[in-house]
């Protein structure tokens, strides 16, 4: 391990800052250290081997199970090709960005298409999975040390409606599915990556959805990813299924607001949802047929 720390370079990516590119032989490699949950690495690792061929993700190289606080446990893995796709479309051209929309849509109808029996978080390298507490929202939001307001009472019935009338069943959620977390080839608009795992879990099948759309303005990218959504036996009102699924993780961000800037809009979002009574709390439309 001590090699790769050498010549370790910090790459962005979640708010951990244990991430790095690294040289591993004669490839570039990127290394992940779980100092903070040691047994997330081989859950990462059984994951990435779980959805390969399946999803552009990186080729496991080494894995280190066990250790301390002090000597962690690691991942490595291949570095793949691309760029950050959260850059690639501050100037991308709409066709550009139909392209790229195309394929994440793509890439969340194969998560969706990964059942399991419960939702829970993995536990090990086997990926047992935990069961989630009782998952009802009102009781989660009165546990938030969040200010709402009575206001929102109307989002959590909107929620909880949406979700008894959509799909039930559990699959594979990567849980940060957006730009910052996926690669692309510049030339080519091709996704070249989806990478940090480190929230996967199992749950429902409009949970990355809501996260991608979660602060969208973009219907160009927005109307692409569900038109490649449509006709998955998803049901119609996707945006809202989405917002709704998304509602714990957003909460749960939104309680960090002091940590950085994404936690603090997701306050902001949640203020105004509970402002307006409704779940999109100001958001533009973006489930409209193209």
């Amino acid at each position: 391990m001590s090699d790769f720390a050498a010549s370790a370079v910090p790459l962005t990516g979640g708010y951990g800052g244990q991430t790095f590119a690294v040289s591993a032989g004669d490839e570039d490699a990127v290394i992940k250290f779980y100092a903070r949950d040691p047994e997330r690495a081989a859950v990462d690792a059984a994951l990435l081997e779980l959805v390969r061929g399946l999803l552009p993700v990186p080729r496991v190289l080494d894995l280190k199970r066990d250790g301390s606080y002090d000597d962690p446990p690691y991942l490595l893995t291949e570095r793949l090709p691309g760029i950050n796709l959260q850059v690639f479309l501050e100037s991308a051209t709409d066709e550009q960005r139909r392209r790229v929309g195309t394929q994440l849509g793509e890439l969340l109808a194969r998560l969706s298409g990964m059942p399991f029996l419960k939702a829970g978080m993995f536990r090990d390298g086997e990926l047992t999975v935990e069961p989630f507490g009782s998952g009802d929202l009102a009781e989660y939001v009165a546990g938030l040390k969040l200010d709402l307001g009575a206001g929102f009472a109307a989002v959590i019935d909107e929620a909880e409606d949406l979700l008894a009338d959509g799909v039930s069943r559990f699959c594979l959620v990567h849980s940060d599915f957006n730009p910052k977390n996926l690669l692309v080839d510049p030339e080519t608009a091709r996704i070249t990556g989806l990478i940090d795992w480190e929230f996967a879990h199992v749950g429902s099948p409009y949970a990355d959805l809501g996260n991608l759309l979660r602060f969208s303005e973009d219907q160009v990218l927005a109307g692409a990813v569900l038109d490649a959504l449509r006709g998955m036996g998803l049901g119609e009102r996707l945006v809202d299924l989405g917002r709704a699924a998304d509602l714990w993780a957003l909460l749960d961000l939104a309680e960090r607001a002091a940590e950085h800037e994404v936690a603090a809009a997701a306050f902001v979002l949640v203020s105004r949802m509970a402002d307006t009574g409704t779940l999109a709390g100001g958001r533009p439309a973006l489930d409209v047929v193209h």
